[in-house]
């Protein structure tokens, strides 16, 4: 899965078809599973002092800010290969980096959208300091992103081929 500046999020078939099939399970069995949950702790009396109801409520607004997200996300889906790179750093591709210039400290990870983060290999959002900061960079070029504490850090971009996972 990668974004783009226009906002199109390009997406595997396999990825598309797992995302809209929990949405479909959200909106579906999950909804009327948490209203069966909210209506048996009402029963159970005083609502200011009932546990059981102030947390099925909470879990019925993550399972709705879920929706809204992958509806939106899905909305701007293009399922297939994003166009070709230009050799530029772009959303979708595996960036290798050196900090600082040293060419033994070095990372490798995946700049796409957390949304769709693989345990095979570490993911940067395009959006993160170190993602922003790299995007657009050729390899061989040097980029500066914005550390937590205000500081600037500079890598060198190593290699940037498409992710291919």
């Amino acid at each position: 899965m990668t974004q783009t500046s226009e906002n199109v999020t390009w997406l595997t078939q396999e990825a598309y078809n797992k995302l809209k099939d929990e949405l479909e399970y959200l909106t579906g069995p999950a909804r009327t599973e948490i209203a069966a949950k909210i209506a048996a702790a009402r029963e159970e009396g005083d609502l200011r002092e009932n546990g059981g109801y102030h947390a099925a409520k909470e879990e019925q607004g993550k399972q709705e800010l879920r929706v809204r997200q992958l509806t939106q996300l899905l909305e701007n889906a293009k399922v297939g290969t994003p166009p070709a790179s230009d050799g530029a750093v772009a959303p979708g591709m595996v960036v290798t980096i050196a900090f600082d210039g040293d060419e033994d400290d070095t990372l490798t990870f995946l700049l796409a959208s957390r949304e769709y983060a693989s345990s095979d290999i570490e993911t940067y959002s395009p959006q993160s300091p170190l993602g922003s900061g790299v995007m657009g960079h050729k390899v061989g070029d040097d980029a500066e992103y914005e550390l937590p504490n205000g500081k600037k850090a500079s890598v060198k971009i190593l290699k940037a081929e498409p992710y291919n996972g």
